[in-house]
């Protein structure tokens, strides 16, 4: 699952201003507190039922204000497109169900998958090839109208259709392992072909796979699993800008790239849902925002300040928070790795990916993009994070890369190329001012380090430029990027989506038809097995090709207004825990 905040993986300017890896070291000299920890486990209950438990001391009213500095937020909400951080985390929670979701354990900050809409979590077959789901029969849409096992099932079907939502998830899970994988191509790209993957009796819906999956009920969490109604009433992609809520808020206003406004679905039940609640009457979700403005009204404590929340916090006022604000600055452990993508098709040589990877100034990007070393950052080598099952612990070249220019000048002129010749071009996200000041950190770095940088700047998302192969721009990129977090606690969910022929997150364009093809095998594995290959395979992509290079392993910093009870994240996706926040009153 993509991180959306550009300054965190533009690639080009800030490329990764918070993503580094290895720079001057990992430790935190401002903070001996905090320090970097791994995602807690996730955990099952297939018998969670609604209502969900009352928040200790929860309090209903109020309106709570979401500030996301240097986070463009989801261009849209329709449910199937949805594959990033930022819009899963703020729409699983509270505006769109699925077959299933995650709650929070107070006591001891794990992550439990329990039922959504689906009564548990599912029944496979005995092979995983078949899955069954029943559709509980009392939860609603916001006009009041039921929500269906037929409609659940149209939701699954439009998230096979790849042409129509091509970041969306379905093109990496629905259309890897759902039935006619590769040959059905979605409801609007193949108008009017039968599509046997999901069939509806009753309540009850079974979905046929093209090969074994048994992380289904995983993946039923995605809101690409629930429900969309029928027909034209859910063509995209105006659909995407006018959704109907079934969750507990309910769209009031959706400006992309600015504000997303919810206030109470009052069709939602507490008692059908095993997770979520509905404390505060309105949610403001405020997105492209500046970090030092933020920084000032989270710190301030004055009216505006105390009612609110921010995604993040400048290094430059970490020592500050740290010291007055307590448990409301909360760091967030997450699965989540940073990358720089070099072209593939392009960068051909190996020795000039890792001279890139000497290149990058770790330490001072982190410090130029607002991130603190040792808390939110620390040196990557692996793509799967810390505290995946399977993950191997390996160095590329021998050592953890640092910011060695002349290594990189050694690499590259190994490669043929003496200083300044080889030209990086690259894009960064200009409405960000870390991200700008990021992009000059990295342009003087890269270029003692034996390179030359162009740098173009950008006023979208640098996702909307890498993702779309018909760019003109992209054309001319050779280095890209990207920010990726586990979608479940499996290698399944890192490597494939970011190294596979054709995936959509593949921003390298690394295409290996061995490692294509080692990545087949894997699924097809006893399920004891596949975690140490999916790390094996990691390790042998990275040091056997080294396709794209890891800069960090990433933690979060969230700021809590001091009359925002529970101020907590939540540890499956690395956002705040909306499901459960409320206004002290």
């Amino acid at each position: 699952m993509r991180r959306t905040k550009p300054l965190a993986v533009v690639a080009g300017a800030a490329l990764f201003a918070l993503a580094a890896c290895g720079g001057s070291g990992g430790d935190n000299s401002a903070n001996p507190d905090k320090k970097f920890t791994e995602a807690p486990e996730v955990t099952k209950d297939a018998t969670r039922q609604g209502p969900a438990a009352e928040v200790d001391g929860a309090a209903a009213g109020g309106t709570i204000t979401v500030y996301l500095p240097g986070d463009p937020g989801p261009d849209s909400m329709d449910p199937t497109d949805g594959w990033s951080v930022t819009g899963n985390s703020i729409q699983q929670a509270l505006t769109s169900r699925s077959l299933t979701q995650y709650a929070r354990d107070p006591k001891t900050g794990e992550m439990v998958l329990v039922p959504d809409l689906a009564t548990d979590l599912g029944t496979p077959n005995d092979d995983f090839t078949e899955w069954k789901f029943t559709i509980r029969d009392d939860a609603k849409w916001q006009d009041g109208k039921p929500i269906t096992a037929e409609e659940v099932a149209w939701g699954i079907q439009r998230s096979m259709d790849s042409d129509t939502f091509p970041a969306g998830p379905g093109t990496e899970y629905s259309q890897t392992y759902f039935s006619q994988a590769g040959e059905y191509k979605g409801p609007y790209t193949d108008k009017g072909k039968k599509w046997d993957g999901v069939t509806v009796s009753g309540n009850d819906i079974t979905i046929k796979m093209a090969k074994p999956f048994p992380d289904m009920d995983y993946w039923g969490a995605f809101m690409a699993m629930g429900p969309a109604p029928l027909g034209k009433a859910s063509n995209p992609p105006d659909y995407g800008q006018n959704i109907l809520s079934n969750g507990p808020y309910k769209v009031e206003s959706f400006r992309p790239n600015e504000e997303l406004v919810l206030v109470k679905n009052d069709q939602w039940d507490p008692n059908t849902d095993p997770a979520r609640h509905q404390y505060a009457d309105k949610w403001i979700f405020k997105f492209n925002q500046d970090q030092a403005k933020v920084d000032q009204i989270m710190l301030s404590d004055n009216t505006e300040s105390q009612t609110s929340l921010s995604t993040s916090l400048g290094s430059n006022n970490y020592d500050k928070a740290n010291t007055e604000l307590g448990d409301r600055l909360v760091q967030q452990s997450a699965q989540c790795t940073s990358f720089l993508s070099p072209d593939y098709t392009k960068i051909t040589d190996i020795n000039v990916r890792k001279a890139i990877a000497y290149a990058y100034p770790y330490q001072d990007m982190w410090l130029a993009g607002g991130e603190v070393p040792g808390v939110t950052r620390v040196p990557a080598n692996s793509i799967m994070p810390p505290g995946m099952a399977g993950k191997h612990d390996y160095f590329v070249d021998g050592e953890q890369f640092t910011y060695n220019p002349e290594k990189s000048k050694e690499l590259l002129k190994e490669a043929g190329y003496e200083p300044g010749e080889f030209k990086i071009t690259m894009i960064y996200y200009e409405a960000d001012p870390l991200a700008v000041a990021s992009q000059k950190v990295l342009v003087k770095g890269m270029e003692e380090a034996g390179f030359s940088i162009k740098g173009v700047p950008v006023q979208d998302s640098p996702y909307n430029i890498w993702l779309n192969p018909d760019d003109k721009l992209n054309k001319t990129l050779n280095m890209r990027g990207v920010n990726w977090c586990s979608d479940w606690p499996s290698g399944l969910t890192m490597v494939p989506p970011l190294t596979k022929t054709g995936a959509a997150y593949n921003t390298a364009f690394f295409s290996e038809k061995s490692i294509d093809d080692e990545m087949n095998a894997i699924t097809a594995k006893p399920l004891e097995e596949q975690a140490d290959a999916w790390g094996a395979l990691d390790e042998e992509i990275s040091t056997k090709y080294f396709p794209i290079i890891p800069t960090a392993f990433r933690n979060e910093l969230f700021v809590f207004g001091s009359k925002i009870g529970n101020g907590v994240g939540d540890g499956e996706i690395a956002a705040p825990d909306y499901k459960d926040l409320y206004v002290t009153q």
